[in-house]
């Protein structure tokens, strides 16, 4: 029997659980993510009613869980980008503790900015619907640009391709390697693959044909490139208008050999062809979006990043650093 004036003190071990599902956009990415955590991948029973709108209704009790929700935001990039934020919604009903939002491809993250008047800044308009379904931190590979970070007020995990990328390229790397930036957007990010390579610089100077979207013209390369393997290094590949303009002026200025290497293949009509009959004898990519087979062709290798994005998600759920994975290399 307790008297009056007794305290019972009782002291609880919290009980954290990590809970990974997946949307519909890409689960082969998933499941290799899942299998490096390993964790059952959770099931969102995702499904449309008649009029095309879009269910969803988890498995089990997701209460109190670090819930973890991965979908890359491929074509159509409006349904994935939906089913995204439904899925958050649903599990913030559910009193999951924490949403993180991974997203190895941002969808509408080239309108960053208002290039002309009456535009949308449709990057931050994602961040704000993010936001508001219920994210409470948001994870993603390689942004078109780095400042997409400043349109969230919950924190954002910038992770990057370029350690998978890098690691390729020392395997298979020759001696009279150049490592170029297809534009001047992208001789920062071609600079630290050239340190961590101990290879030359070289920059293509490009111009976009006035109200042509995807049509590039590139004019002149800085840097040496005559008789030497060159690496072209970009973002993401969509029409493949600005790499091949390049790889065709490298080509033209002497190369011996030039590859591409991107962290996203969108592979918008009509990259493929582009591709294929370019200055290119090979195309590096990731498999942050998927690649359907009438996508692939003999150039084509694909490599994996669920290895870099479950180092993420551990990294966020034992309140670790993610920047530490990456050497501070992936904050800009």
């Amino acid at each position: 029997m307790v008297g009056r004036g007794s305290v019972i003190s009782m002291e609880f071990t919290p009980r954290r659980r990590l809970e990974l599902v997946s949307g519909r956009s890409h689960p082969e990415l998933a499941r290799d993510v899942a299998d490096q955590l390993g964790v059952d991948l959770g099931e969102a029973n995702l499904r449309e009613f008649a009029n095309g709108e879009i269910h969803c209704r988890f498995d089990s009790s997701i209460r109190g869980s670090d819930v973890f929700i991965i979908q890359t935001h491929c074509g159509p990039v409006n349904d994935s980008l939906m089913e995204h934020l439904i899925m958050i919604d649903a599990a913030k009903r559910a009193s999951a503790k924490r949403i993180t939002a991974v997203c190895p491809y941002y969808g509408y993250s080239r309108q960053d900015r208002k290039a002309t008047g009456r535009e949308p800044i449709t990057a931050k308009l994602v961040a704000d619907m993010l936001s508001v379904a219920g994210a409470d931190r948001v994870v993603s590979v390689d942004l078109h640009s780095g400042q997409i970070q400043g349109f969230f007020n919950v924190p954002f995990d910038h992770l990057t391709a370029a350690p998978v990328l890098v690691d390729y390229l020392r395997r298979q790397r020759r001696d009279d390697l150049v490592v170029v930036a297809p534009d001047a957007g992208r001789v920062k990010v071609a600079e630290r693959f050239s340190q961590h390579l101990t290879a030359d610089l070289a920059v293509v100077h490009k111009r976009r044909l006035r109200g042509e979207a995807s049509q590039v013209q590139a004019l002149h390369v800085v840097g040496d490139v005559d008789g030497r393997q060159c690496v072209l290094i970009d973002d993401m590949i969509d029409t493949a208008g600005t790499i091949v303009a390049a790889a065709d002026l490298l080509a033209d200025r002497g190369a011996s050999e030039v590859w591409c290497m991107a962290t996203h293949a969108v592979l918008s009509d009509p990259a493929v062809d582009r591709l294929k009959n370019s200055a290119l004898t090979k195309v590096v990519v990731t498999n942050t979006l998927p690649i359907p087979q009438d996508r692939r062709f003999d150039k084509l290798e694909v490599l994996s990043v669920a290895k870099l994005i479950s180092d993420a998600i551990d990294a966020v759920f034992e309140d670790s650093s993610v920047s530490e994975i990456f050497g501070g290399e992936n904050l800009a």
